[in-house]
């Protein structure tokens, strides 16, 4: 009998290949959120890591639907070139989950997974108030800052299980929920609509030592492009835009290493100052 060979239709090898993606998808998802959960670190990626923003975004789509918790809000991280050229944007974003989100007080505490990677950054956070429409895709940064209500300092808790998250580029960083465990939330800014406080020099110290200082001024498009992105990404990704959410819109000053036992301060000049000691995560 002569043997039969059998070559796949097109749709057959694409719905293979989605199929395939999925399963690694959910594989890599379900390893972070178990070593999240554990708050255990690793020192391999697990899985083949992904090579486009496209496929970092179905793994964390994949990883949100089974978390219990609700959306706080949405960090926005900055691609600087050249990996910005290579990935073709030069913005990420990952999900802020409510049980991570304080009011920045004299106590704070900024948790960290010791086994992992942890960072600290200083921020402006922006609060949507209202909600644009779902069937929206682009934003002027105008159209973007008209859906917003307030800005506030704040503090991003950068931190994944993953030790080697912030080598790997910023697919890797998408991943695992854009490598943040946390927000706090300071003073809110007045009049920040006049575009003033992007100006302000900004500096973040651990242990007293000066580590970074910068300005929002120096963001591509300014903070307010990070805004647009996120509400540009979200409705792409066919995700709810939430009036009451937060926006993290990037590192001021850079991303800052720290471990336990470390004191945090960010300093805002007029705007206010907010301090935090860094602390291991505990099991969830």
């Amino acid at each position: 009998m002569t043997p039969v060979s059998y070559t796949a239709s097109p749709r057959q090898d694409e719905e293979d290949f989605c199929v395939s993606v999925s399963s690694m998808a959910q594989t890599i998802a379900a390893h972070f959120l178990a070593t999240r959960k554990a708050a255990t670190g690793f020192g391999d990626y697990p899985g083949t890591a992904p090579a486009t923003l496209e496929e970092a975004y179905v793994i964390q789509d994949a990883a949100l639907a089974q978390v219990p918790d609700a959306i706080a809000g949405w960090k926005v991280g900055r691609i600087l070139p050249p990996l910005s050229e290579k990935y073709g944007c030069d913005r990420l974003a990952g999900p802020i989950f409510v049980p991570t989100v304080f009011t920045a007080t004299s106590q704070s505490k900024g948790l960290v997974f010791a086994d992992g990677f942890g960072a600290v950054e200083a921020e402006y956070l922006f609060r949507i108030g209202t909600v644009p429409r779902s069937d929206k895709t682009n934003f002027t940064l105008k159209e973007a800052a008209d859906h917003i209500d307030a800005v506030h300092i704040g503090i991003e808790i950068a931190s994944s299980p993953f030790a080697g998250i912030n080598e790997m580029g910023p697919a890797v960083t998408v991943s695992d929920f854009g490598n943040n465990n946390g927000l706090l939330i300071g003073p809110a800014i007045p009049n920040w609509r006049s575009g003033t406080y992007a100006n302000q020099s900004v500096t973040t110290r651990i242990d007293g030592e000066e580590v970074g200082t910068g300005t929002a001024a120096a963001f591509s498009r300014g903070p307010i492009g990070s805004v647009s992105f996120l509400l540009e990404n979200l409705i792409a990704r066919g995700i709810a835009i939430q009036a009451g959410w937060w926006i993290s819109t990037g590192a001021v000053t850079g991303v800052h290493s720290v471990h336990p036992g470390q004191q945090v301060e960010t300093d805002f000049g007029p705007l206010g100052t907010l301090h935090c000691t860094i602390e291991a995560q505990s099991p969830r």
